[in-house]
This record gives structure tokens, sequence and C-alpha cells, in this order.
């Protein structure tokens, strides 16, 4: 009898709720008429007799996560879900800014090491320091414990306006020193580097496309034009994209206004025209666009857009391929869904998504794995570009291809002759990086004091043998040998360049950092060559 009353209520629930599910959708049939509200009772069914029914105690959350995700593992490579930890995580960086204390930090030897305060920021207020150990949040000991950076990163953030009191280690003091720091919004600049890469050249290079990236440009070409710019280099190597807003918010910089920049269609979406707006500040003067395997999404809508107007030279490889627009689709506790609802095509009408096939994502992702096997990344007669999918160019009428990526106007292969494979063993081990911050926090004081600038250590510092037999030495207790002299001969040469350029991260801006690695990567070599070489750079708008 009590099984019997147990099943009648069940099944009472059940009747209830594809009863609302019915009549919820019943209301709206005109707005969504292809819903099949047979298929929506069966998974409202299945999931409610499985949380109600099963054998065994069923984690509901986990149910429902693990059948969203089955769903969109089913559609294209770029629909996904993500819960709300995940959802905070990927947003963050594309908003523009984070709540916390305001310290950028490495984890060194188990323990926190302040490598930079920002500036005027909620840490920098209180007296932190650049070399500052935390050892402690709010009483919880964090240093040589093996606590995951993940976990640190989640005491250290929190609600603006939340106070949060911290046990600081710093050299000269004889006892930990506490502060307590109140939380503030923190400024995630996309923006990594602007500056002047030779006489009336800038420079600019971006990581991704947020919220803050259109008034982050237009302020950096402010700045290069005040230096004297003429010509720019805009660097887009390794940028995976981001809001398609800021797309179209960088493009105006160089296009005339009401230019097509990109538009976007999809079954159930209408076709939307996004064009250039006015106020650009970069329509007169010589643009060079650099992109690599790793450009993708905005990045390419950015470089499609001004390759189609020949309005700038785009050179490197040919890009990731991703021409498909996600829509983020907020759901109650906090969990996002982004579903594509639309591809975006170029103003010439091509759309760059590379090939895919429903439900095999594994396969995508080998894409990049694949391109270079093939010889793609090192050649450029080895590139596939789709015949059937032939445009030209709005001014010039030169044939571009959609179906797979931007083909660079000016192909730059993959440089595999600059490490050694005892490099990339000692950077796989961390060796390199673990030694070198070790060095900078023991010498920072002293460094500093040194090299007023970045100029002049640019100019005058010379990396320690000292250092440099230390990651080698570790090395070989580690196994980890070259397998002859010529190879450890390489590798020390090369060991020279990248143990400057981490010193450099280390005590002075990122600008500064790029412009010292620049003058290895061979993109950046190519376009200052094609700007020295080539009279066909369109120099204006047309």
């Amino acid at each position: 009898m009590q099984q019997y009353r147990y099943f009648s209520t069940f099944w009472a629930s059940l009747l209830l709720l594809i009863s609302s599910v019915t009549l919820g959708f019943a209301q709206s049939r005109q707005t969504e008429p292809d819903v099949d509200v047979t298929q929506l009772r069966k998974l409202q069914m299945a999931q409610l007799a499985i949380t109600q029914l099963y054998v065994d105690s069923v984690n509901q959350k986990k149910v429902v996560e693990d059948a969203i995700k089955g769903m969109l593992d089913k559609l294209d490579p770029h629909s996904s879900y993500s819960n709300p930890e995940e959802t905070k995580k990927m947003n963050e960086p594309l908003e523009g800014n984070f709540e916390g204390i305001g310290v950028q930090f490495n984890i060194l030897t188990d323990t926190l090491v302040v490598v930079q305060t920002i500036k005027k920021g909620p840490s920098e207020k209180v007296g932190i320091l650049n070399g500052d150990r935390i050892i402690s949040v709010d009483g919880r000991t964090i240093a040589g414990v093996k606590m995951p950076q993940d976990s640190i990163v989640k005491l250290l953030r929190g609600p603006k306006g939340t106070k949060v009191r911290l046990g600081v280690v710093r050299r000269g003091a004889s006892s930990v020193l506490y502060f307590v720091v109140t939380r503030d919004k923190i400024p995630m600049n996309t923006v990594e580097a602007t500056y002047m890469i030779a006489p009336e050249v800038g420079y600019i290079r971006f990581d991704r496309f947020g919220a803050t990236t259109g008034d982050e440009v237009e302020k950096a070409l402010q700045t290069l034009k005040k230096q004297g710019m003429k010509d720019l280099i805009l660097d887009l190597q390794s940028n995976g994209g981001g809001y398609l807003g800021a797309a179209v918010n960088v493009a105006s910089q160089f296009l005339r206004p009401g230019s097509l920049v990109v538009y976007t269609q999809g079954r159930s979406q209408p076709k939307q025209v996004l064009k250039a707006e006015g106020g650009g500040l970069f329509r007169q003067g010589r643009v060079v666009v650099l992109v690599d395997e790793f450009s993708a999404s905005a990045a390419e809508i950015v470089t499609g857009a001004l390759q189609d107007y020949d309005r700038a030279l785009v050179v490197g490889r040919r890009t990731f391929g991703k021409g498909l627009v996600q829509r983020p689709i907020d759901l109650p506790d906090g969990s996002m869904i982004r579903l594509t609802t639309s591809h975006y095509y170029t103003p010439s009408g091509r759309c760059i998504q590379k090939p895919y096939e429903k439900g095999k994502k594994e396969e995508y992702a080998q894409d990049l794995e694949q391109r270079y096997t093939h010889g793609e990344l090192l050649h450029k007669d080895s590139i596939r570009l789709d015949s059937s999918q032939v445009y030209h160019t709005l001014i010039d009428k030169r044939i571009v291809y959609g179906g797979g990526g931007v083909m660079p106007d000016v192909f730059v292969p993959l440089d595999t002759a600059q490490i050694t494979k005892f490099h990339v063993a000692l950077r796989r081990n961390n060796l390199i990086n673990e030694a070198t911050l070790r060095y900078i926090d023991n010498h920072r004081k002293a460094l500093r004091q040194q090299y007023k600038t970045f100029e002049q250590f640019e100019r005058e510092f010379i990396v320690p043998e000292s250092l440099i037999n230390e990651i080698i030495t570790t090395a070989k207790s580690k196994k980890i040998s070259p397998k002859d002299d010529k190879e450890l001969a390489d590798t020390v040469e090369d060991l020279r360049f990248s143990l400057k350029s981490i010193f450099i991260n280390g005590l002075y801006e990122t600008s500064d950092f790029y412009h010292f690695v620049n003058q290895k990567n061979t993109i950046v070599k190519e376009a200052l060559n094609q700007l020295k070489t080539n009279p066909n750079i369109p120099t204006h708008v047309r």
C-alpha cells in the first residue's frame, strides 16, 4: 500500500510538471513553432524518473549538467556549457575587471611572491610592496602547504568593499607584517603592449577583445600619434577573440564611417549588419596586421574586414578559422550555455569557419596538429585552399578565400630552428622560470637600483653565468641532458635571450617585454621588412 501511494505521488507530480510545461509552451507556440512539446515531455519525464525512482541516490545537479553537456556535444564544436564557477572565470577577462586585492604574483617554492602591485590598487594603498611574500589570508596559512593556485586566488578575491587580512613576510623585517586590504574592482587591460617599434612605426598588441578593448586601442593610438607614428603594426598573434562589438570598435579606427565590418546570419536569427562608427583615429597611414594559427573569432573579423577593404597588409600564417557566433544564455544558478546561433561573414561575403562535423569535437580539436603534420605551418604551398569559396576584395579585387580562416597576404613560416630540444625540456620542467624568478626575488632591489630604466637594462645587463650553470646543473640532477656539446652550446646561447626576457617581464612593463622579445619574432620582423620594401601597402582609406 505504501508503495502504491509512493508511485501515485510520483505520477501526480509528473503529470503536474508536464501540464505546466505543456501550458507554457502552448502559450508560446506562435513565437516558437519548432518546439516539439512531446520531446520536451520525454526529457522532463526521464529526469524526474531518474531522480525519484533510481535504486541509488542521485546527484540531481550532475544529472542535469551531464544531460545539457550531452546535448551540446552533438552540435558544433563551439556550443558549450559552463557551471557558475567556470562562467565567472571565463567572463572576467572579457568584462575588463574583477574584484580582488590588486596584485600580480608568482608561486615560488610553494610561497606567493608579489611580482607587482596594481598602481593605485587596494594592496598598494595599504603598503604592500613588490617582492613581499603573502603567507596567510584571514589567518589561514597558504605558504608551504602545497595549496593549488586556484584555491589561493579564491581566498584573495571577493566582493568589492569586503576586507581581508594578509600576513606578509618582507625582506629586512624581523617579524610577520599584517595588512588589512579592502577589496575593489581591479582593471584587466587587454592591450599588452604599446610602443614605437621603429622610427614613425607604432606597435599595438592585445590578447583578447574585451569590454574595454575599443577604448584601450583608441588610447594607444592617441599615445603613438603623439610620439610621431605614421605607420602601425597591429599584432593579433594568438588573440583568441572575444566580444563581437569590441571587434567592430577596433575595425572602426581604420575604416570609413558606415563601412560594413561584419554581418551575422543564422537559421532562427535575422541578418544583423554591423558597420564602422565615426571618429576613427587611423584612417590615414599604413597598417600591417599580424596573425597566426591561434588568431581566432573577433581577431579574424578585424583582419578579414581590413583585408576585404584593402586597408591593411596581413602578415603571418592562416588564422584559426572560427566563423560561428555564440549567444550566451544565462541559467538560473549562474551557469551558462554558449549556443551557436549564427555564422559571421566578412564584408566580401566570405565565412571563414573551417569545416567540422557535428558531434566530433575531438577531431576538430586536432586540426592544428594536422595542419602542422601536413606542413602548412612551414610551407605556403601546403596550405589547402577551398576553390569553391573564392571571393574578391572590395577595392583592388584581389582573390581571397572563405571556409578556413583568413589567409595572410604575406606568409611567414613557423620558426622551428629557434630553440633546441634540450631548451624545450628545460621549459617543460619549469627549470628556467623557477631559477630565474628566484634570482630576481633575491636581487630585485639591487637590480632596480642599478638599472633605473628598461632601456638601460636592455643595453647593459648581462645574464649571470652562475644562473645558467645552476639551471643546467639542476637539469642534470633530474636526468635532463643535451645530446651533445653543440646542443648544449646552442641552448646556452638561447638561454641568454630567454632569461633576459624573464628578467624584463619581472622588473618592467609588459610593453618593455614585447619590445625585447619581438626582436626575434619572425612575423614582426617580416612586418618591419614589408614596411621598408613594399610600395603597395595601402596608405589610407579608399
